[in-house]
């Protein structure tokens, strides 16, 4: 197996196994000198799962200095933010402050004005998926064995495919498929993707960097995660992309919801319509 070098900042003040299945892994790789992706996760007192994944830019030092701060900052503001705002609007207050703050570091020192992470950070909260989403990690459903993209990718070579400048054959080995047109810390305000879901018993939610997605398909993301628990699943994806000899450092976040939500699908076409809003299917 891999040995896994996590980066994880996590809190637990109530862990709930009966009622999902939470891994996180993260792993310089097999080319890159240090580590510059990060991921954490939450459990709060209200039965509240909250976990993110960032992947920092700006050069080692600054891409991990951004990543990890906004992983603790995000986490943090959760955690001090009032509940009654409910799942969705803690989180977009959450990431907006760890980009503010990680603004004003690169602001006051030299050595890391350059810096700016990826953030996307997911809440799981009454069978609801809330999520706040900056930049190129990749946030997946996969349910009955079906799996959709959540979030959009914002690079330029995602915005020339969403256009139809560019067939998503070409993106995938495109020189410039990671050059992101927004981030989190290079600007004093960051535009932030809001998405929402209802969840269902057995959907798993599977949130990775680029380091993971550039070298594995979706089809062998489902297929690895399938069948395993959310950690097994999380160590089998950084074991198989480490042997394609990925260039780039690698997380993974897997979610499996284990208890009744409540919800139910809208209709036998669900799926195939969110596909189709938000991204190719497996």
């Amino acid at each position: 197996m891999t040995d896994v070098l996590a980066k994880d900042s996590s809190v637990e003040t109530a862990p709930r196994a009966d009622f999902f299945d939470l891994g996180l892994a993260s792993h310089v790789g097999t080319t890159r000198p240090g580590n510059e992706d990060a991921c954490g996760h939450l459990l709060d007192s209200g039965g509240t799962v909250v976990f993110a994944v960032a992947d920092g830019i700006g050069g080692y030092e600054g891409g991990e200095v951004a990543s990890s701060m906004a992983i603790e900052l995000t986490l943090r503001a959760w955690s001090e933010s009032p509940p009654a705002w409910g799942a969705q609007k803690r989180l977009a207050r959450a990431v907006q402050y760890a980009n503010i703050e990680i603004h004003n570091r690169a602001l006051a020192v030299p050595e890391l004005r350059r810096m700016g992470t990826t953030l996307t950070a997911v809440a799981i909260e009454k069978g609801m998926l809330a999520a706040a989403h900056v930049g190129d990690c990749r946030l997946h459903l996969l349910r009955n064995d079906r799996m959709v993209q959540l979030s959009k990718d914002h690079t330029v070579v995602a915005e020339r495919v969403r256009m139809g400048l560019l067939s998503e054959e070409r993106a995938r080995d495109h020189p410039e498929r990671s050059a992101l047109v927004r981030c989190v810390g290079q600007e004093l305000i960051a535009s932030v993707d809001r998405i929402s879901i209802a969840l269902l018993r057995g959907d798993c939610v599977i949130l990775c960097s680029d380091g993971v997605y550039n070298v594995l398909t979706q089809k062998e993301i489902a297929h690895l995660a399938a069948g395993r628990d959310a950690q097994a699943a999380c160590d089998a994806l950084i074991e198989a992309a480490n042997n394609r000899g990925t260039p780039d450092n690698l997380t993974i976040a897997i979610f499996r919801m284990l208890a009744d939500t409540g919800h139910s699908a809208a209709s036998a076409g669900w799926l195939s319509r969110l596909a189709r809003a938000f991204t190719r299917r497996a």
